[in-house]
């Protein structure tokens, strides 16, 4: 069975606490729990993680990347939250362990401050996903799941 890596960044771990009107209520474990039932749908094993440090989600996508190229995971599905707009190191990751990756963002970051706008990930992403709450989650898991069988 094929894994799919879903992949969260700093403060991320607040959810359902950090400012509810941007976020949503739902916690991290909700969303790993849909998550879960998505994976179950697809026939992917789930490999769902969160970190406040960028060094560790760098060594989850290099991770991923193995697995990609050993053909035992279709990618990774990365809210980096506020690392999307500052590293290049998760840039680089990405592009460098050639790991299929869908950005996603809980909120619309188009809609917040200007900063939010730039992410150092969309270029090397397969594909964006922004303002949907957690089904936009669902929807990077499915878009790997049909990426990988093109």
């Amino acid at each position: 069975m094929k894994t799919i890596y879903v992949l969260n960044g700093p403060n991320l771990n607040l959810l359902g606490m950090r400012d509810p009107a941007t976020y949503g209520t739902q916690t991290l474990a909700d969303i790993e729990s849909n998550c879960q039932k998505v994976a179950d749908r697809l026939g992917l094993e789930l490999v769902f993680r969160q970190s406040n440090h960028e060094g560790e989600l760098v060594d989850w996508i290099h991770e991923a990347g193995v697995e990609v190229a050993e053909a035992n995971s279709v990618g990774v599905v990365l809210n980096a939250g506020a690392y999307t707009h500052t590293s290049v190191a998760l840039a680089d990751a990405i592009s460098g362990a050639f790991v299929p990756t869908i950005e996603v963002h809980i909120s619309n970051v188009h809609a917040r401050e200007a900063f939010r706008g730039h992410s150092y990930l969309s270029p090397v992403a397969a594909g964006v996903i922004v303002g949907l709450g957690s089904y936009g989650y669902e929807l990077g898991m499915q878009a790997l799941a049909h990426l990988a069988e093109e």
